[in-house]
């Protein structure tokens, strides 16, 4: 069975909103401005080389469909080739290489996916589906690049959310040399 494994770069306050900058947003870059070294770097290809698919949002997927088919190198190769879910109910085609569109009864897709076999279902950035993901107890894991900077606003990892939920740490590492924390938990076996 696959695993629905979400991975965001997120501010000591839990802001995930923007961090390239690429939305354009008033605090938005802050990741960009730490090093976080060859580790973190790694980290990240890791990750997604573990992955089968990704599974984004519609604001998330458009920014990387503009970015990623011009890159090359090894991170640009797999995520061009690999399967991308793309959540929406208002786009109309999904371009990018290798791109399925879930236009309607999401929960069920992604039931389906978390049904079949093969390696993760990677969410990046995708704030609006990851609370959907989160609210239905649909995360297997979470990978998160924790960053020394406080923002004071913008969509939170974990918003609007009022039930414990409890996680196990599985992986904490300091990556770079200006305080970037990378941080797996994972969610408890259930009974």
């Amino acid at each position: 069975m696959s695993r629905i494994v979400v991975s965001e770069f997120v501010t000591l306050d839990g802001v995930m909103q923007d961090p390239g900058g690429a939305e354009k947003t008033e605090r938005g870059g802050w990741a960009f401005r730490f090093q976080r070294g060859p580790e973190g770097d790694k980290f990240k290809l890791d990750e997604l080389m573990a992955s089968d698919a990704l599974l984004l949002g519609r604001v998330t997927y458009q920014g990387f469909a503009a970015a990623w088919p011009s890159m090359t190198g090894e991170f640009a190769d797999k995520m061009n080739t690999m399967t991308k879910y793309v959540v929406s109910t208002t786009l109309e085609k999904a371009e990018w290489n290798n791109s399925v569109l879930i236009r309607e009864n999401v929960l069920e897709a992604i039931a389906r996916l978390m049904g079949a076999p093969g390696g993760d279902v990677l969410v990046a950035g995708s704030a609006r589906l990851v609370q959907t993901l989160v609210r239905h107890d649909l995360v297997d894991e979470y990978r998160l690049m924790l960053y020394p900077v406080v923002l004071g606003k913008g969509k939170l990892l974990f918003s609007d959310w009022n039930e414990r939920r409890d996680l196990r740490l599985v992986e904490a590492r300091t990556v770079g040399t200006e305080g970037v924390l990378t941080l797996v938990y994972q969610r408890p076996e259930r009974s």
